[in-house]
């Protein structure tokens, strides 16, 4: 049977959708000031806003669905990025007055939200902006969701001074969400956790625990998805952006297999992986990165097409998914489609 495609995360927001947007920051993601103007731009498009959004969410998805994505995303186009927009609706930030934290080993600074007392979930949000992105398409919408330790990475902590304990709440605020999605029939639910690769030791010391905490009571129709990219550049076609170690997918694939995750995601298109890294995975699936997000040229069906068959000596065709390496927002909606119709037609052509 021909593989089956998803999407990552993030879609290139519509024009017409005038929202602060991390992929626009000029010094590039990692550096988005997290004061950017988002209620303020909301407030902007008056009562609109809702129909403005509703409206790029339908586009989003169209594009997946025109390209033959089989599981798409909402594009996450209501978020300014996908950390910051989620602690918003956290009780415990502290987004007025912000902390510099060096990020990537000091290859960048910025200034973030401090997390100054206990992290609680005000109440469930996501399942309501799922159903208004499921009403879009016939297909499964998957759901995406901030990791507790990327959570922890991407802020300040002046409360806990634990980072175990601080991944705990984070997950049990998490878990209010998941637990509310899957009440109300979402099938794909990610949680996305790029710190797992670029601090290995960490997510096994207590990564994992806290990923498993929040996916606790997930009924079992529910396919759990842990997206580990290695990390935005800050701009398009940067051929030398710091990456996670080559060899930290290895380091933890053992620990993905042991866990109650379904399946995982893994960059490839950017960096090629040694291909054993397949072969620990004996249950859960792979969502394989297969086009390449910080890259501006189109990569083409064939060689898409090649390296798919190259993975397939090593994974069985059931459990590999072919996907971007990571979230689309740094290309325009041009290279978008254009990347995913290849790699359908790739993965089609099995």
């Amino acid at each position: 049977m021909p593989l089956l495609t998803t999407c990552i995360g993030a879609y290139p927001k519509p024009d017409f959708v005038k929202l602060p947007d991390w992929f626009n920051i000029p010094a590039g993601p990692d550096t988005a000031d997290p004061t950017l103007q988002w209620a303020d731009a909301m407030a902007a498009m008056g009562d609109e806003a809702g129909d403005i959004i509703d409206r790029g969410i339908r586009e989003v998805i169209s594009d997946q669905v025109e390209a033959g994505i089989d599981i798409p995303t909402d594009g996450e186009v209501i978020r300014e990025n996908y950390i910051h927009y989620h602690c918003r609706h956290l009780d415990g930030f502290d987004f007025n007055n912000l902390t510099n934290k060096e990020l990537r080993g000091g290859n960048y600074s910025a200034n973030l939200p401090t997390i100054v007392s206990k992290i609680s979930l005000r109440q469930p949000f996501l399942a309501a902006e799922w159903k208004k992105a499921q009403a879009h398409t016939d297909r499964e919408v998957k759901m995406t969701i901030p990791g507790p330790m990327t959570v922890s990475d991407t802020n300040v902590d002046a409360f806990y001074h634990d980072a175990r304990k601080l991944g705990a709440d984070i997950a049990d605020a998490l878990n209010k969400d998941v637990l509310a999605l899957a009440a109300a029939g979402c099938r794909h639910i990610q949680i996305d956790e790029p710190l797992f690769a670029r601090k290995p030791e960490a997510a096994l010391d207590y990564g994992f625990e806290n990923l498993e905490r929040a996916f606790h009571g997930c009924p079992d129709h529910v396919i759990r998805t842990v997206h580990m990219c290695c990390g935005y550049p800050d701009r398009l076609d940067h051929p030398d952006y710091p990456k996670a170690d080559p060899g930290a997918y290895l380091q933890i694939a053992d620990a993905v297999e042991q866990s109650t995750i379904n399946r995982v995601s893994v960059e490839d298109a950017h960096r090629h992986n040694d291909l054993s890294l397949l072969e620990h995975f004996k249950t859960t699936s792979v969502i394989f990165g297969t086009v390449a997000i910080a890259r501006s040229p189109i990569e083409s069906v064939e060689e898409i097409r090649q390296r798919l068959t190259q993975a397939l000596q090593h994974i069985d065709s059931d459990r590999l998914l072919a996907a971007p390496d990571c979230g689309l927002g740094l290309l325009s909606r041009e290279q978008a489609r254009a990347k995913l119709t290849n790699m359908v037609l790739a993965a089609k052509s099995i």
